[in-house]
């Protein structure tokens, strides 16, 4: 069977949804192609499962502090079934949302694996909907003169080191959690690595944290690793950085770890968190031309690819690998397309997240990024959380670091500590809108919060402290 539509959209992860939502909103006819669920890995297999867990590992952080605030409680524990339970009722809920909302705009959604027969035509086998990508289900031909590619990526395994799922652990093993393991150790100390690390510490095991790299978190500003850095070290959390994973060998009852140094590890469980490859394999592209040595798909600002009628979004294109870039990516994607005129996605202005304890954010440039732009003519201002009355209630510290041009004008920010994840919202707008230091903090900020502490640096970098030592 043959169906037509204005755009068809191959994956259903948050790059994909947001575009055929956005599309269908501008009253374009819609078919979203996706072999397993809606929602992609961040619904089921990243986020927000994780960030569910993690929120578990919140509470449980705070347990040894109640006695301390003069509440009586029993000792702490984990029911790891309970913690399962609550994960999923989170995902099933959006994942039913999410279907409602594609219905409600009348997007055809196609369960199947879709390949790229030629420009504007899409094969999609295996209707069945279990997929396995086997082709034992309905075929059927999707036509559209618009193509959008949003089929996310995968986890990255490294050269023998192979993962089984229950020793030696990816990231999606690691998600269902049917235990807590007594001692483990993180191989790559990015975003997912760290929010495991500390996930698990949380949770009681004994964590060992090995980076490549010489500092955690490489893609964020130094003074924010250093802080991070120091943070673990206080909850007990190993960390080596300058050092990779020579090897591994799985035993039915533990993990060998064989360093980069000549030491060995022997642990309970073992994660490779060493990032992710985009998805593009498989999808008929390689014939198109459009892909770089790496698998990303080549495109310009907009996600056009130099085929007619080929678009990209999400983490297949060598842009920030969130969500929350795929969904603006979606926006212009679907914008264009609609015969508007967006601006492009300025990836400088997109927030970047971690949920580990303390959380980590920041937005624009970072210091070093800056002085190679703008040589000697930034100014950096650091403010110490230590001194914000909100986080000291809730037991929390950290910094807000500005990155500002010699004029005041707003670089970049970042933060270390409690909520930053929600703080730096503030920061993403001010940035984005070149606003000066001294325009952010002339804001009156609600008292005792934490977003004081955006004031505090503001008015800092202005060269008018208020409760900052000049």
């Amino acid at each position: 069977m043959s169906d037509t539509y204005d755009i068809v959209v191959l994956g259903g992860g948050p790059g994909g949804y947001a575009t055929a939502l956005r599309a269908a909103g501008h009253g374009l006819r819609v078919a979203l192609v996706e072999a397993d669920r809606v929602g992609g890995t961040c619904l089921h297999r990243g986020c927000i499962p994780s960030k569910a867990l993690l929120h578990v590992a919140h509470l449980a952080d705070t347990v040894p502090q109640l006695v301390e605030f003069g509440l009586a409680v029993a000792a702490p524990g984990v029911d790891v079934v309970t913690a399962g339970q609550f994960r999923d009722r989170v995902v099933d809920h959006l994942h039913r949302g999410l279907g409602g909302l594609l219905a409600s705009r009348s997007i055809t959604v196609i369960e199947g694996w879709g390949r790229i027969v030629e420009p504007g035509i899409v094969a999609v086998t295996d209707g069945d909907g279990d997929g396995d990508g086997d082709g034992d289900g309905e075929t059927r031909t999707l036509q559209a003169p618009h193509l959008v590619v949003a089929t996310g990526s995968a986890p990255i395994d490294l050269p023998d080191v192979t993962p089984d799922g229950e020793r030696i652990l990816r990231s999606d093993d690691a998600l269902r959690l049917e235990r807590i393991p007594q001692s483990v150790v993180v191989v790559g100390g990015g975003s997912i690595g760290v929010e495991f690390a500390s996930l698990w510490r949380s949770l009681g095991s004994e964590v060992t944290l090995l980076e490549i790299a010489d500092r955690l978190l490489p893609l964020e500003d130094p003074d924010s690793s250093k802080a991070l850095t120091r943070a673990f070290a206080k909850r007990g959390i190993g960390v080596r950085v300058s050092t990779g994973l020579a090897g591994a060998s799985s035993t039915e009852g533990e993990v060998v770890v064989e360093t980069s140094d000549g030491g060995t590890i022997t642990v309970d469980q073992m994660l490779v968190a060493v990032g992710r490859r985009p998805a593009t394999a498989g999808l008929g592209l390689e014939a198109l031309g459009v892909l770089s040595d790496r698998g990303h798909i080549v495109a310009d600002a907009f996600g056009h690819t130099s085929v007619d009628g080929l678009w990209a979004v999400g983490d297949v294109l060598p842009t920030l690998a969130l969500a929350h870039a795929a969904f603006a990516e979606g926006f212009v994607v679907a914008d264009v397309i609609a015969g508007l005129d967006p601006d492009p996605v300025e990836h400088r202005l997109v927030p970047r997240v971690t949920y580990c304890s303390p959380e980590v954010a920041s937005v624009g440039l970072t210091e070093p990024q800056a002085r190679e732009l703008h040589g000697d003519q930034i100014a950096v201002t650091t403010f110490p959380l230590a001194g914000n009355a909100r986080a000291m209630i809730e037991g929390g510290t950290g910094q807000v670091k500005l990155v500002c041009a010699k004029d005041g004008t707003l670089l970049g920010g970042h933060i270390v500590g409690p909520s930053a994840t929600e703080l730096i919202g503030e920061l993403g707008l001010a940035t984005s809108w070149e606003a000066l230091a001294a325009e952010v903090g002339a804001v009156v900020h609600a008292h005792p919060t934490l977003s004081e502490g955006l004031r505090e640096a503001a008015l800092a970098a202005a060269g008018s402290p208020f409760h900052a030592h000049t």
